[in-house]
């Protein structure tokens, strides 16, 4: 597993709006995938949203239209602005890329196998 560099998260109220960040703590990468995945507190991981190399996103249900996923190729980063969050968004949050021809959509199986993994940051969402 290669390094991921994540930023971001916090504590927020219900309705508020956090931005996590991922780059590469080495070299630059040129993912064909990327994407963001979560694990709620004593719950499995659970896929939140995907960017493909040629910038296409897909979400997750439970957060389309809230989330938005991004990535920057300049500054080799990743992005998911979360607005209108939710409690149940609570969870730890975890970014992944991959660089071979690999499935993108949101799935949690693919995500945390990717070659690209961030350490994770908390998110709380509090009422």
């Amino acid at each position: 597993q290669d390094q991921l560099e994540q930023s971001g998260g916090g504590s927020v109220q219900v309705g508020g709006s956090l931005t996590l960040s991922c780059t590469a703590s080495g070299s630059s990468i040129s993912p064909v995938c990327a994407g963001w995945y979560r694990q709620p507190p004593g719950e499995k991981s659970e896929a939140v949203a995907t960017i493909d190399g040629r910038g296409n996103p897909d979400y997750a249900n439970s957060v389309k239209g809230r989330f938005t996923i991004s990535h920057d190729s300049a500054k080799d980063t990743l992005y998911l602005q979360m607005n209108t969050l939710e409690l149940e968004d609570t969870a730890m949050y975890y970014c992944a890329a991959e660089v071979i021809p690999s499935p993108c959509y949101p799935d949690a199986q693919i995500l945390t196998q990717f070659r690209y993994r961030g350490q994770g940051v908390q998110v709380t969402v509090s009422s």
